[in-house]
């Protein structure tokens, strides 16, 4: 599988699992929840189509989502995604912040 090309995003930097507590523990309407993962999800880049190509497509979902990973010569594992849904991107930029 090659290599994607990561740099560019935020998540693990300067969104980290601690600025998304201190964003989402304030919010008490599901809109509000909704709206800030739709904005996450912005932020996370487009996968390119070769990438697209290369990663899972997950079947059974209602928008189109894939998942792919390579692994480091250390061993380390990192994982991408994409999906055409705004809130699903936003779900899989939260999930692609832990660590």
């Amino acid at each position: 599988m090659t290599n994607p090309q990561f740099a560019g995003h935020p998540f693990g930097t300067t969104v980290t699992a601690e600025t998304l507590r201190n964003t989402f523990a304030p919010l008490t309407q599901w809109e509000d929840k909704y709206r800030q993962l739709i904005m996450l999800g912005k932020q996370l880049p487009a996968l390119p189509d070769e990438l697209k190509a290369q990663a899972k497509e997950i079947a059974g979902c209602e928008n189109r989502v894939w998942l792919g990973y390579t692994v480091a010569e250390n061993g380390k594992m990192h994982f991408f995604g994409d999906s055409e849904g705004r809130i699903v991107r936003g779900l899989l930029a939260v999930l692609f912040d832990c660590r």
